[in-house]
């Protein structure tokens, strides 16, 4: 017991070193992060293209180092900087964002568990990267890993690749089958938002088994896009998309969104 507690110990005392390191880090570098920023503005095409060379090399790397047991250290810095990569709006107007699946890759090989980073995926990668086929492979590697508790609440991960199927691949058989999945998954736990997602999921895959067309079932898909929305950009592509399929939004008394679908699906 006592060689278990002193190896505890020496491990602890490790991670806490390396993480003041990389806090420490951090804060120095944050002046030169607030002047990169700034210059972005005014940087030229070429200028940034080479940083975004330079980035993927970085990345491309980071997949293959050790990590010497702080693979969620890893994936919870690499997140930090895709943040600040995915809200640089100055730069990916001027050069997308084709790196957005290069994060995750690193993210999800090294902490598959880390349940907030599939929406960040599913948003980045098939939203504004246009490679929804990249964002379902990393979600299906991942989902090899999961189980219906572990982590908790992993029936979302399902909901996500149904979402990327039937919105941007317009797979509606693959959807419905991650959209059931994602219904068995949450009837495990006994919470009432649980409950919820799991009848909601259910009741989007009865609408594209009756019609693999449903503009209910893409409503409800871009409902759950609107609601989990990273920023305005996003909010603004589910509004026009959910009105273009002939929902009509609302806000009620209590200032919640209200979505109403069109009669005919």
């Amino acid at each position: 017991m006592f060689v278990s507690r002193q190896n505890f110990r020496e491990s602890l005392n490790v991670f806490l070193v390396a993480l003041l390191c990389m806090l420490g880090i951090g804060l120095l570098q944050l002046p030169q992060l607030n002047k990169l920023i700034a210059s972005k503005k005014t940087a030229s095409p070429e200028t940034l293209k080479r940083e975004i060379q330079s980035e993927e090399v970085r990345l491309n790397l980071l997949q293959k180092l050790p990590t010497f047991g702080f693979n969620n250290l890893t994936a919870d810095w690499t997140l930090i900087n895709f943040l600040q990569y995915f809200g640089d709006d100055e730069a990916r107007q001027k050069t997308g964002y084709r790196l957005s699946p290069e994060y995750f890759e690193v993210i999800l090989g090294r902490d598959p568990h880390f349940l907030q980073a599939y929406l960040f995926l599913s948003t980045s990668t098939s939203m504004f990267a246009g490679m929804p086929e990249r964002s379902i492979a990393l979600m299906e590697q991942g989902l090899k890993t999961v189980s219906p508790t572990v982590p908790q609440n992993s029936y979302y991960i399902w909901r996500y690749k149904a979402i990327d199927e039937l919105l941007f691949l317009g797979d509606a058989k693959a959807a419905k089958k991650s959209f059931e999945t994602a219904a068995q998954w949450a009837n495990t736990y006994s919470d009432e938002q649980s409950k919820q997602v799991g009848a909601i999921s259910r009741k989007t895959a009865e609408f594209l088994a009756r019609n693999p067309n449903s503009k209910t079932a893409q409503i409800a898909a871009w409902s759950m896009v609107l609601n989990n929305a990273v920023d305005e950009a996003t909010r603004k592509t589910a509004i026009k998309r959910i009105e273009a399929l002939g929902g009509k939004l609302s806000v009620n008394p209590q200032g919640v969104m209200e979505i109403q679908t069109p009669k005919e699906d």
